[in-house]
Parts: structure tokens; sequence; C-alpha cells
């Protein structure tokens, strides 16, 4: 495989995680664009993709999923994200990257089972 950088995993893995969540919204019966929109947000943000990779990193991850991770969350963007900060940005670019490596390497079950995972932990509810 060739050996890319985390910003074109992040890239790939953007795409494949987009899909996923929106094939979920269907699969749940959704059928208004603004509504499917709405609930997409709430999987994409990267507030909320940077919360399931903290959590994944500390015990769901594999050691070259962490390493890949890493790859993604340390690699320099071009441009400054909108409406997050930095580190947030960072850490949700290195689940993407993750979700792109795994893609690229035919990981296909493994792929499926992280965003199920994600989608999961993001419904779970929080401890108060």
């Amino acid at each position: 495989m060739i050996q890319h950088n985390g910003l074109t995993l992040a890239y790939l893995g953007d795409a494949i995680y987009e899909l996923f969540v929106r094939r979920h919204l269907l699969n749940q019966g959704l059928t208004k664009v603004h509504d499917l929109h709405q609930q997409a947000i709430l999987y994409t943000n990267s507030v909320s993709q940077a919360k399931a990779a903290l959590k994944m990193v500390e015990d769901y991850y594999t050691e070259k999923e962490v390493s890949i991770f890493k790859r993604g969350r340390n690699q320099s963007a071009s441009h400054k994200p909108k409406n997050t900060d930095v580190q947030t940005y960072n850490r949700s670019t290195g689940f993407e990257a993750v979700l792109g490596y795994l893609y690229l390497d035919g990981q296909k079950d493994r792929m499926n089972d992280v965003m199920t995972y994600t989608i999961n932990y993001l419904n779970a509810p929080v401890d108060k």
C-alpha cells in the first residue's frame, strides 16, 4: 500500500464516514432532507469525531490505528478550522485518517466496526 500522508487519509475517511452516517440516518426512517442534515451534523462535526476518537484511542483502536490517528492528528493543515479549536480539529482529522487507512488497506469489516462503535458511543447517554 502507498504510504499516504495523514491529510490524504483524512480526506478519504471524511467521505466514507459521511456516507456511513447518511445511510445510518436513512435506515432510522428519516426522510426530510433538513432533518437528515441536522442529525448528520451531530455525528460528523469535529467535536463529536474528536470525542469518539479520544475514547477509541484509550480502549478500542489497535496499535496501528493509534499510529495512524496520531499521523492524521499531527499533520499540519494549510487552513484554520472555522467552527472549533485547532486541537479538536486535529483530533477529528486523526479519526478520519484512521477510516481512510482502513478503507485503503482493505479492512472494510474493521472500518465498519469503527464507524458503528462511533455511532453507538455518540448515541449513548451521557453519565452525569
